[in-house]
């Protein structure tokens, strides 16, 4: 598509600096969202023929396009920017994260440690008697199985 030069540098600059770009899908849009000098078209149209290059990589999800540089095309950018190679996306720049930023972890000495005499204690019954709680329910619990008929699709009820 023809479109200025100026347009064109515009979004390569704009690429180049933050290593991603996002478009919503709105050809008739009067200017880009981060661009405000470029219409949203040109955009567009200007990704498209990188990624038909193999400079960009573009995903699509709920009618937004989001293009990442690749290797090849942050060299092409350089090249076509006149950019030395010291300058670099904001995408492979390593972030600085302060010291403090992160809360020191608690030592186990201040906390109160639990036995497993607790859990025991729980599972017992309130009188003591009959052992663990867990033993007196499931299947095979009572010493005799009663199977009562009539229910579902089969005979009726017997009397």
């Amino acid at each position: 598509m023809l479109m200025p030069k100026k347009n064109r540098v515009a979004i390569y600059e704009y690429l180049f600096k933050e290593g991603v770009l996002v478009a919503k899908k709105d050809f008739h849009a009067a200017h880009h969202k981060d661009l405000t000098t470029v219409p949203n078209l040109h955009v567009i149209k200007a990704l498209q023929s990188l990624k038909s290059r193999g400079y960009v990589k573009e995903q699509f999800a709920w009618r937004h396009f989001y293009w990442y540089l690749t290797n090849e095309g942050i060299q092409y950018l350089r090249d076509f920017l006149h950019l030395p190679p010291e300058i670099v996306p904001a995408t492979l720049k390593r972030q600085q994260r302060p010291e403090t930023a992160r809360p020191k972890p608690r030592g186990t000495s201040d906390a109160p440690t639990k036995s497993a005499s607790d859990r025991d204690a729980y599972r017992r019954t309130p009188g003591g008697v009959a052992g663990d709680k867990k033993g007196d329910v499931g299947m095979g619990a009572a010493s005799t199985l009663e199977f009562r008929g009539g229910f579902g699709r089969g005979r009726g009820m017997q009397q």
